[in-house]
């Protein structure tokens, strides 16, 4: 009796043992814990442009900063350079052709007209030197002066050209070619043909002297003196008349005294 108790108890442990077993085996793995993968940063604002203070110590491109900020365009090309995706192109011609410029002159035109011309020097968008290899075949490139004011792009080995229509010149160097602004030095001064190749306002004349009224110059010291100085002529031509009647009276006086003297001798 004792030994079939004994014999229960093992199978029922021996079944207990290999269910629990079992189950380990069939029990699908926890899962693991996946970390959250992190958002990519975002890229960082493009660094503010002060297109005055850059212009101020290159260069020296004083003349065309000052053409810059008369005309107020320096805060269009601001605006362009730091507030729009596309950028901002200019072409900064230096002090030197500012002074070659002698015809036409520049102090001729008229506010608008100097405007349009300072805007004509840039692009409403940022090309880097070798985006103009490209750009020369795709014909007149609009410039922020917009309409009629485009410009003819030409890139002959690596050297940049650049036609007006009315002016040529070429692109000498880099002073800053970095998304979103590109400023390159360029020769001489781009001239649109819109406003050199019609008439530009002349000079306005030297308004006249005034001249002085005949009475003004009759009462003026020239008359007076030259009034004094023909009195002295005068007087010479009076006493050599007085002399030649004082001489004829003397002269019919001793004829009177010769012609009695005759008398009374006969």
């Amino acid at each position: 009796m004792e030994f079939s108790r004994i014999f229960m108890f093992n199978c029922c442990a021996l079944l207990f043992c290999t269910a629990l077993a079992y189950g380990q085996a069939t029990s699908p793995p926890a899962p693991v814990a996946m970390s959250p993968t992190p958002a990519p940063a975002p890229a960082p604002a493009p660094a503010y442009v002060n297109l005055t203070s850059l212009l101020s110590v290159a260069g020296p491109f004083h003349t065309f900063l000052n053409y810059l900020e008369s005309t107020k365009v320096i805060g269009t090309f601001q605006n362009q350079a730091n507030n729009t995706d596309q950028g901002i192109t200019i072409f900064v011609p230096k002090d030197s052709a500012f002074k070659g410029l002698k015809k036409p002159s520049l102090a001729n035109l008229s506010d608008d007209q100097l405007k349009s011309l300072v805007l004509f020097h840039a692009l409403p968008k940022f090309y880097s030197l070798a985006d103009f290899s490209e750009l020369s075949t795709k014909g007149p490139i609009s410039t922020l002066a917009g309409g009629q004011y485009t410009l003819n792009i030409t890139d002959d080995s690596g050297t940049v050209h650049l036609d007006s229509g009315w002016s040529k010149t070429k692109v000498t160097s880099a002073v800053l070619s970095t998304d979103p602004v590109a400023i390159y030095q360029v020769d001489k001064v781009l001239l649109p043909e819109a406003i050199f190749g019609t008439d530009i306002p002349p000079t306005p004349a030297p308004a006249p002297a005034p001249e002085s009224s005949p009475a003004a110059a009759a009462d003026s010291p020239s008359a007076e003196s030259k009034g004094s100085d023909s009195s002295p002529e005068s007087s010479p031509s009076t006493s050599s008349s007085q002399r030649i009647l004082n001489l004829s009276i003397w002269n019919q006086l001793v004829l009177a005294v010769l012609a009695a003297g005759i008398v009374l001798f006969f």
